[in-house]
């Protein structure tokens, strides 16, 4: 199956680049549809004509980004070297509320390049 997702531009080009190979998510009905095999397509929010296919290898379902961050590698996650040792679970609270990471979990969907 394929599924579609937006991404501001930063961890479009990290995908794009293979720095980053888990892309992180609420796990709503959109997300509990994607399984192993399944390919997404993203979209560049900053360049919408830019689209970016991966192939979805492993799905890391939590019931907390805090949680999340204690088990996967945050290099693989969108964060550097540089950044990684800030990384916070809090710093997903911009994309998602508690309340709605508290509702449906969250899930780090791995990915490689199609």
């Amino acid at each position: 199956m394929q599924h579609e997702m937006n991404l501001f531009k930063e961890p479009f080009e990290m995908i794009k680049s293979g720095a980053k190979t888990i892309e992180l998510r609420l796990y709503d009905s959109k997300r509990q549809q994607v399984h192993i095999n399944d390919t997404i397509v993203f979209t560049n929010k900053s360049a919408p004509d830019e689209k970016l296919t991966v192939k979805v290898i492993d799905i890391h379902v939590f019931d907390s980004f805090e949680s999340l961050y204690k088990n996967l590698p945050l290099l693989k996650c969108g964060y550097t070297p540089e950044n990684v040792a800030n990384a916070s679970p809090d710093d997903m609270d911009k994309f998602y509320t508690k309340s709605q990471q508290q509702k449906c979990g969250v899930v780090g969907i791995e990915i490689t390049l199609n």
